[in-house]
């Protein structure tokens, strides 16, 4: 296994996709974190916001005394080991950005051109190496890039695991193969075997229970969960009224006929919609959702005699909410769920949380799982709530889906779902002036939003060709009754969110 050690750089969990990407199994600790050494082959240290010099900074975790393996410093790695073994480092200019960079002959750099550029973001600089390292890059500034010992330690200034650094994957291979010797070893087939095995012995001849919402997460832990216990699974879908066209025949499709799963279906439409008359406000229309779901799965959840609660857990969920430090740092629960756990006295589940969507996705396929539900964009908890602006009505609801149906079938029609990260309609809370045969009409606007990201932290706004929307657009206008306008959204994030509320 290869640790890596998070220093807070907002590319440590980039850091463990690049090397399973590689097929090598990786996980991400804090520097407080205790570690069983008898399973780390390589240690790499992560970026960080921090300098060296600052009094509280972050050390080197008390068990690397102890470990003797290969090491890959980067950033804020790299000057914390210059420094802890006798080396300087000082505040300097500062590199930010694309930087160009002089590699000399290592193993870390085979098969890479001489002069590459890389990713830099640091404002300290190493000005003297310790005793036995020596350079092996150098930036365009004269700063030292990179350097080793030749032994056990690879020191990098840059970020090789950023797309924006050329040959980094190439880097990130040859610290894996050619430095450490590593052999790939993170194979989905097995892990998936190995998966059935840990659940069958966590649950044994007991009950669990699911909440299904048809997204790919709760989707593949369920596949994978009933592979392991059979009918001893409950999957409940809360058809809430927010859903999209179709979306409850097709899981009941998919999980009860296709995979023959105890599947419950409550229709808890009508409490929904009561619930959310009147209100506008987003916030709010969120905490309604998510409290309501909670009583009717609780509720359903009486019903059985269950003793275990599955839950859609990924790992990046499990990194973005970890406290710095703790290794009992609070996971996510995912929004309908939270707190079940411990107001019904279950015991949680957590199938997938070492994973990332991508392999999410790998063990979905390996399962059977249609390509429909495993490569479905992402879709917010509290459904189509809030991409209705506004207080959130029947008839809206009905406006809305059909207006999405046809945005999306349009994008699979000219194969470019898959070529965007997301894409759905918005309902606008606004009227617009139109014409429509002789006569003048008044009626909804609706936004059409499709954007290209990799985690959704960022996101760029999709170039979707011209005849695509135009298709979409005077589909919508024409068939979906009340609608009289369609625009579309060329906002990045930031500055705005990906969703509209």
């Amino acid at each position: 296994m290869v640790l890596v050690v998070d220093y807070g750089s907002q590319y440590s969990r980039l850091i463990t996709r690049r090397i399973r990407e590689n097929e090598v199994y990786s996980e991400v600790v804090f520097p407080d974190d205790k570690v069983d050494l008898s399973k780390v082959d390589a240690v790499i240290l992560s970026g960080g916001p921090r300098s060296v010099y600052e009094e509280d900074a972050p050390k080197l975790p008390e068990w690397f005394q102890e470990y003797k393996g290969p090491v890959l410093a980067i950033c804020y790695g790299m000057q914390l080991i210059v420094k802890e073994l006798g080396g300087e480092v000082r505040r300097g200019r500062g590199e930010y950005g694309r930087t160009l960079v002089e590699l000399s002959r290592d193993p870390i750099f085979e098969g890479i051109p001489e002069k590459v550029h890389v990713w830099m973001s640091h404002g300290d600089e190493v000005v003297r190496l310790p005793e036995g390292f020596h350079p092996i890059a150098v930036s365009e500034t004269g700063v030292i890039a990179a350097a080793t010992d030749g032994k056990r330690f690879w020191l990098l200034q840059f970020h090789p695991e950023v797309h924006h650094t050329e040959y980094g994957d190439r880097m990130i291979s040859n610290f894996l193969f050619n430095v450490c010797k590593l052999e790939k070893n993170w194979k989905i087939g097995d892990l998936v075997e190995e998966k059935i095995r840990h659940i069958k012995e966590t649950i044994g001849n007991k009950k669990a229970i699911l909440a299904l919402s048809g997204g790919v997460d709760s989707s593949v832990a369920a596949v994978l969960v009933h592979r392991a216990i059979g009918k001893n699974l409950v999957c409940v879908f809360v058809d809430h009224g927010l859903l999209r066209k179709n979306e409850r025949e097709e899981v009941e499709r998919v999980f009860k006929e296709h995979f023959d799963m105890n599947l419950v279906v409550v229709d808890a439409r009508k409490r929904f919609l009561e619930k959310l008359r009147g209100v506008t406000d987003p916030e709010k229309k969120r905490k309604i959702i998510g409290e309501e779901f909670i009583r009717v799965f609780e509720e359903e959840a009486k019903k059985h005699d269950v003793e275990f609660l599955v839950q859609g857990t990924i790992y990046s969920d499990v990194i973005e909410s970890a406290a710095s430090g703790k290794t009992t740092a609070k996971i996510k629960s995912h929004h309908n769920v939270g707190g079940l756990p411990e107001k019904m006295n279950l015991k949680l589940v957590e199938p997938l949380r070492d994973l990332f969507k991508d392999e999410v996705r790998k063990v979905g396929k390996y399962l059977g799982i249609p390509d429909r539900i495993i490569n479905r964009h992402p879709f917010p908890g509290p459904g189509l709530a809030v991409r209705v602006l506004g207080e959130v009505t029947e008839e809206k609801l009905e406006i809305l889906r059909e207006a999405d149906y046809i945005f999306i079938e349009t994008l699979r029609k000219h194969d470019y779902y898959d070529k965007v990260w997301q894409a759905f309609a918005v309902l606008l809370p606004i009227k617009s002036v139109g014409v429509k045969g002789d006569a003048r009409a008044y009626e909804y606007v609706v936004a059409l939003r499709a954007v290209n990201s990799v985690e959704g932290m960022t996101a760029d706004w999709s170039r979707i060709p011209h005849d695509i929307l135009d298709e979409a657009a005077r589909r919508i206008t024409r068939e979906v009754k009340g609608v009289g306008r369609v625009v579309y959204d060329i906002t990045s994030k930031p500055p705005a969110t990906i969703e509209w509320e």
